[in-house]
């Protein structure tokens, strides 16, 4: 579940993500009031089982059964981890069109909430691991590897620290990046890390373990990457920095 809304009185409109159809609003006629039939579950994050029915003319799908699949209560019972997970959750809302089937961004979202829910990999580190591969299945992933002006490989030059151009959305070498306004600085080391986690194996990319520092220059770098390039700021952004504190 990616979001709720009230409608009217005693009905939920819901936002879901699934796998065979992408993202679809569903409404759940009187859920504020039925005790028996929706009680506990339609709770964010939570992944279900549902039989719905069309809805008349052009309306919205109406759920008539729901079942309870992952709770994720670890989730809702942290603030911090809330907080994460409704950033990413208001991520894809975002970008995805209604019935855009997106199959890898589905198992993708599965693995960091059921990650984040057994508390076993840092939140700090699988959010950097969701905002890479999300910006790589949306086609906007950042270029870390060579100089966007001169093409220039950024690993030939012997600075320990590179610049990222917002508005080109890649690095640029010290030669092409005089008078940027929009510029990010980063350590070669965490580059490398935002590299690795972005690719391969997913179990494999979440064991990656950053430092402190290299945690804080990675989130900092994304968090403002991904809402520049996507055109918006996620309103859940501004409350994980502000829980972050």
């Amino acid at each position: 579940m990616l979001r709720r809304i009230d409608h009217g009185d005693y009905d939920l409109i819901i936002t879901f993500f699934t796998l065979n159809r992408g993202k679809i609003p569903i409404i759940a006629k009187a859920a504020k009031k039925s005790v028996k039939r929706f009680s506990g579950i339609l709770e964010l994050f939570s992944i279900l089982r549902m039989v719905c029915t069309t809805g008349r003319g052009n309306g919205l799908p109406v759920i008539q059964e729901a079942t309870l699949t992952h709770p994720f209560f670890r989730i809702r019972g942290d603030v911090k981890k809330t907080a994460y997970a409704s950033y990413w959750a208001e991520l894809i809302d975002g970008w995805m069109e209604n019935g855009q089937k997106q199959v890898q961004l589905y198992h993708l979202f599965q693995y960091v909430l059921e990650e984040l829910d057994l508390g076993h990999i840092p939140e700090e580190a699988l959010s950097i691991l969701f905002q890479m591969r999300f910006m790589k299945i949306s086609g906007l992933c950042p270029n870390l590897t060579h100089c966007s002006v001169c093409k220039c490989e950024i690993e030939s030059r012997g600075k320990e620290r590179v610049i990222f151009d917002l508005g080109r959305g890649g690095i640029v070498c010290e030669d092409c990046g005089s008078g940027l306004l929009r510029r990010i600085s980063l350590s070669k080391g965490t580059l490398k890390q935002l590299l690795w986690i972005g690719d391969g194996d997913l179990k494999k990319a979440g064991r990656m373990r950053f430092t402190p520092r290299g945690a804080k220059e990675g989130l900092d770098f994304l968090e403002a990457f991904v809402p520049y390039h996507l055109e918006k700021e996620p309103r859940s952004l501004k409350f994980l920095r502000e829980i972050r504190r």
